[in-house]
């Protein structure tokens, strides 16, 4: 990628005006609090591959946090559209009632992140060298990087009132997400932990699940400033079906183990009706995948 076509991170800010150190001791972690903290976020991702911790914000950070979603939101680009679990098209030779033949309605909404400024609050703690560190050590990974992506690298998810995220798996890994605004009714984060694996895709339990059986499912009710670490390539999830009449804002945080990671350009346009040049200037389409897996 160009340098020139990536924003500067802003100035380092008091990591205590933004996280609630005593319960989360991002600043110490190799203290037996800091130790005590990652070890319950690896025993979580480790059993189900999710992981969360309610109220990680400071509630004036948070306040500042929903503030800026909100007046963001009018930006996000609306995909509303009917699709698969896998981003795909259906698949004529199978079963209507095969996994890749069920389609849901999809009618959500992000905000690139070339649209959030620096000054803002959720791009300080996106880039803030202990909130990195910590979600690199929660998940016992070597490595961690930002998005290298300007549109996918800190993104805005905006659910309207009717609107749902339905089944579906994520193309990276893991996803660290946090809530800014709660909806009145629904807007239910719920997954089937591990549902399928890098060696079968295990179409039979998920078409049940796609059909209605909830035994595998699990359901968070999140609320704002809740932090969200996610594994969300081998478990199908999807956010249920707004109420009310309040929009539900996420912040995404785009991390990945490789650095220079970019967005496929096909996926770009769908999710954010635009590319960016970094995307044009691709000669391949996209990152290479670590599985064989349907996106």
């Amino acid at each position: 990628m160009l340098a020139e076509d990536r924003q500067p991170a802003p100035a380092e800010v008091d990591l205590g005006g933004l996280i609630d150190l005593e319960r989360y001791p991002l600043d110490r972690l190799d203290s037996p609090e800091g130790q005590a903290l990652l070890a319950r976020c690896r025993a979580s991702l480790a059993g189900d591959g999710c992981a969360v911790l309610p109220s990680f914000v400071r509630p004036e950070a948070l306040r500042a946090m929903g503030e800026e979603t909100h007046r963001l939101a009018p930006g996000a680009h609306i995909n509303d559209t009917q699709t698969n679990p896998y981003s795909s098209d259906g698949d004529p030779e199978l079963p209507e009632d095969h996994p890749r033949n069920v389609f849901m309605d999809r009618s959500n909404g992000f905000v690139g992140g070339d649209l959030i400024g620096q000054e803002t609050a959720i791009r300080q703690l996106y880039h803030h060298p202990a909130f990195q560190r910590f979600v690199q050590r929660a998940m016992g990974v070597e490595e961690l990087h930002e998005y290298a992506d300007p549109l996918g690298g800190l993104v805005i998810n905006v659910l309207k009132p009717g609107c749902q995220h339905p089944w579906h798996y994520d193309t990276n890994e893991f996803v660290v997400s946090m809530m800014t605004r709660a909806p009145e009714e629904g807007g239910l984060f719920q997954y089937a932990p591990n549902i399928r694996s890098t060696e079968s895709e295990n179409y039979e339990s998920v078409g049940r699940v796609l059909h209605g059986d909830e035994a595998p499912v699990k359901t968070l009710q999140l609320k704002p400033g809740d932090l969200q670490i996610f594994f969300g390539r081998y478990s199908l999830h999807r956010v249920s079906r707004v109420g009310g009449e309040k929009d539900r804002h996420t912040v995404i945080f785009g991390f990945a183990r490789e650095p220079g990671m970019i967005a496929r350009a096909a996926r770009t346009k769908r999710i954010f009706g635009r590319l960016h040049p970094i995307h044009e200037a691709e000669t391949a389409d996209g990152p290479a995948r670590s599985d064989s897996l349907a996106d």
